[in-house]
């Protein structure tokens, strides 16, 4: 069994004295482990970041076997993405969820595709500009399994007007006016992910969109295995809140 694909790195995990265990995100392959022989040493090392960009060739004698990785690499993210406290959160979260949510070998082209541009802006841009794609991006990741949020219309009336709330069970959006008698019970709905092009996200618009996707993400995708949400997800969101404080 033989295939070559593009990949990102998630983890990376000693094996003996000189391979390591890595494990990728791919474009056509999914989730995907792979032995690396030499991966431990400092050549490999730099390679095998989380974040980076490689292209691989895996070999197995059979399908269901770990298999052998061939790196070679291909865009080098880690360096740029650890000088900035927000970025490396931002990176931390992205693996974890990617790893908790994300079931073995299962093709996702989108969310691979996305988190290329995700990954990317982080090296290049602020967090005001990044956080609003880190919410996209697991909008996107709930869609691709099969748990889309609709913010097209309001639940209860149907209008498309004045969408503020979105249910916390139904994953649909509420209004202002329908959502008034228990708003409380419900979550924020930014703007931005309405599409508004007059929508500029703040801090606390950041806040909310990763409260939202990180609630429907727990209670649909992670506890129904039996996981919780990863601690370094949560250390994004508590970040994000102190920089809209």
């Amino acid at each position: 069994m033989e295939w070559s694909d593009d990949a990102i790195v998630l983890s990376v995990r000693a094996h003996g004295e000189t391979s390591a265990i890595l494990e990728v995100l791919t474009r056509a392959h999914g989730r995907h482990a792979g032995l690396v022989r030499g991966g431990a040493s400092r050549k490999s090392k730099s390679a095998l970041q989380p974040g980076n960009g490689v292209h691989l060739v895996w070999r197995a004698r059979l399908n269901e076997h770990l298999g052998n990785f061939t790196v070679e690499p291909m865009r080098s993210r880690a360096g740029h993405l650890i000088e900035s406290r927000t970025a490396l959160a931002g990176l931390n979260a992205f693996v974890s969820v990617v790893s908790a949510s994300l079931p073995e070998r299962e093709t996702h082209q989108s969310v691979f595709d996305a988190g290329e541009v995700l990954l990317d802006a982080m090296t290049e841009q602020d967090f005001a500009h990044w956080g609003p794609l880190f919410v996209r991006w697991e909008l996107g990741l709930l869609d691709e399994l099969g748990f889309g949020i609709d913010l097209s219309q309001c639940a209860a009336t149907g209008t498309t007007d004045e969408l503020e709330f979105v249910s916390p069970k139904s994953g649909r959006a509420v209004s202002r006016a329908a959502a008034a008698p228990y708003k409380e019970r419900l979550l924020a709905l930014p703007l931005f992910l309405l599409g508004s092009q007059n929508a500029e996200p703040t801090p606390a618009d950041i806040v909310a969109g990763l409260r939202l996707t990180a609630h429907f993400l727990l209670e649909r995708v992670l506890r129904p295995h039996g996981k919780e949400m990863p601690p370094a997800r949560l250390r994004l969101e508590e970040l994000a809140h102190r920089e809209s404080e």
